[in-house]
């Protein structure tokens, strides 16, 4: 019915309407449909070239069984408290955020974040994410390097597990992108000159960059050790209070 969920004969005329060339608009008024209904639909099923009916019909009723289980990591309470779709929407804006971090390691953090144990398995990251193992070895593998996850292993599997000092770690890293857009950009005031407009600039530049990724690394360091230090900091408190 119009303004419910697409059935799938509703999705057998999408179908159709595409390979007839029909504008999303016209199916959409077909189905007696909003738009951007068609359009979603569409994108999340294989895009106007790859929609299939039956396909789109098998995903979307694996996405609603996967809603009605809780993901890897999380509790049973809390996890029938939470919208899933909400929850993966959260840690694909998370991933995003994350700059100066390889995609698939931003991925496992992320899922990582959002987990209520904070530990997850291979098993689990690959359910969890739809890649293979491998894809998240390379991933994990790049996160304990940095310092933001430890492995530890039970009677079978190994979990990851986020460092207690995550977010000190993460920033860090960010930092470090801050450093390298300061060695590149001075490296250019070599090359076009320090005395010509373009060098002068340039050289400003780095200069910025310097400044604020030094801020940064010591205003880091200093939240770091106020937490650390005392179990129930609050924001705005100064060391020794």
């Amino acid at each position: 019915m119009p303004g419910g969920r697409l059935s799938y004969e509703d999705r057998r005329t999408i179908a159709e309407g595409l390979r007839d060339g029909l504008t999303y608009a016209e199916i959409a008024r077909r189905l007696g449909r909003p738009r951007s209904t068609i359009g979603r639909e569409i994108a999340r099923n294989g895009g106007p070239h790859g929609y299939r009916a039956a396909h789109a019909q098998r995903a979307t009723d694996w996405r609603a069984r996967r809603r009605l289980s809780p993901p890897p990591g999380a509790s049973a309470t809390t996890a029938g408290r939470r919208d899933p779709v909400a929850v993966r929407e959260f840690e694909e804006l998370l991933t995003s955020r994350l700059s100066g971090i390889p995609a698939m390691a931003a991925r496992v953090l992320a899922c990582l974040f959002t987990s209520d144990t904070g530990d997850l398995t291979v098993a689990d990251l690959t359910e969890r994410l739809r890649v293979s193992p491998a894809s998240i070895s390379k991933g994990v593998g790049y996160l304990e390097q940095v310092g933001l996850i430890r492995r530890e292993r039970d009677s079978r599997r190994e979990r990851y597990i986020l460092d207690d000092e995550v977010w000190y770690h993460a920033w860090q890293a960010g930092t470090r992108s801050m450093t390298l857009w300061a060695e590149t950009v001075r490296a250019g005031v070599d090359v076009l000159g320090a005395d010509t407009p373009a060098g002068v600039r340039l050289k400003t530049a780095s200069r910025f960059f310097d400044l604020l990724s030094a801020d940064m690394a010591l205003a880091a360091e200093h939240y770091r050790q106020t937490v650390s230090g005392s179990g129930d900091a609050t924001p705005g408190a100064s060391p020794g209070h």
